[in-house]
């Protein structure tokens, strides 16, 4: 196998990536910053589920957290990560 730099990083990437409810986090994310209650609010998922994809999203380094008053926003941590997202989604709707 080559060594390519940045090949293994992205294998990750698309190990975290690959999950539909992830899919959609970082998609909702990536339109403008939410907190989980918002997350929960949009996606009709558990406060549990969508904090421990949250927690995958930011071990991953896909998605950081900031304080805003009393409320903690989950911000995209960079925009190539919508922009593979949005891509593969583009994909996904092409008419074979």
């Amino acid at each position: 196998m080559r060594d390519e730099p940045g090949l293994a990083e992205a294998a990750e990437l698309f190990k975290v990536l690959g999950n539909e409810s992830r899919l959609w986090l970082v998609r909702l994310i990536g339109q403008r910053a939410r907190t989980v209650g918002a997350l929960v609010e949009a996606t009709g998922m558990s406060q549990p589920l969508v904090s421990q994809h949250l927690r995958t999203l930011k071990q991953a380094g896909l998605v950081t957290a900031g304080r805003h008053g009393r409320e903690v926003e989950y911000h995209l941590a960079d925009q190539h990560v919508a922009h593979v997202v949005d891509d593969a989604v583009a994909h996904a709707q092409e008419e074979k």
